[in-house]
């Protein structure tokens, strides 16, 4: 299997030796960049996943994820590391091409446990198409939105995370427990009461659409 490589951009040095050291034993190839325009030089079709601070001296991390979405046209997965950890700093994350979040302070096991879910992710989904229309519905994979007759809703990252799930597999149940370590990434501390919140607010938000989002009790959530 060839050896997946890592770019990790952060302006502190302690904390990207750290995440360099752990990454490596773990088996990846690993580069560092100190600044988004250091990892813009360094930044090649070699690296399958990129490890973001937000705050960064000079261009921001967010702005380096636009970056590489837009100007590049490079789909590489982004996990955006930071302090901030409100609502609007992750949406903006999110819209700025992230695919994922982990907000400082974290366990390496969390960092690990992260990257490889969405590496996996990745692998199994390459040759998946950027967009799914089914009927009204049409999800964009790339910008992470969801449009109805043409008209964007708006769903968190999790409520995205699952209807993805369930679309790109229609009449497949998929468990409370596939979902939480899909989208959760396997989170210990998430019930999976919270998987039947998402899918209530999903179908909430997709309207008359919502009743393809189907429960079979005993068993999971579907979409047919």
């Amino acid at each position: 299997m060839t050896q997946k490589r890592i770019l990790i951009v952060d302006d502190e040095p302690d904390l990207r030796e750290i995440l360099r050291c752990n990454l490596e034993s773990a088996g990846y190839a690993v580069d560092t960049a100190a600044s988004a325009e250091e990892a813009l030089r360094l930044f090649s079709p070699e690296h399958s996943l990129l490890l973001l601070d937000v705050m960064l001296g000079g261009m921001s991390g967010f702005r380096l994820a636009e970056k590489i979405r837009k100007e590049l046209k490079n789909n590489i997965p982004i996990i955006f590391i930071t302090a901030k950890d409100t609502e609007n700093d992750l949406l903006t994350g999110f819209s700025s091409g992230g695919d994922d979040y982990i907000a400082k302070p974290f366990s390496i096991q969390e960092v690990l446990a992260r990257v490889a879910a969405i590496l996996r992710r990745t692998q199994t989904t390459t040759s998946q198409p950027e967009s799914l229309s089914l009927e009204d519905i049409k999800i964009d994979f790339v910008r992470k939105v969801v449009s109805i007759n043409g008209e964007d809703i708006r769903l968190s990252p999790k409520e995205f995370g699952i209807l993805s799930m369930l679309a790109r597999n229609i009449g497949r149940v998929f468990s409370r427990e596939e979902i939480l370590a899909e989208v959760w990434h396997g989170e210990s501390y998430v019930l999976e009461r919270t998987v039947d919140v998402h899918i209530a607010r999903i179908r909430q938000k997709l309207g008359a659409c919502g009743e393809r989002l189907t429960s079979r009790q005993g068993y999971g959530y579907c979409f047919e």
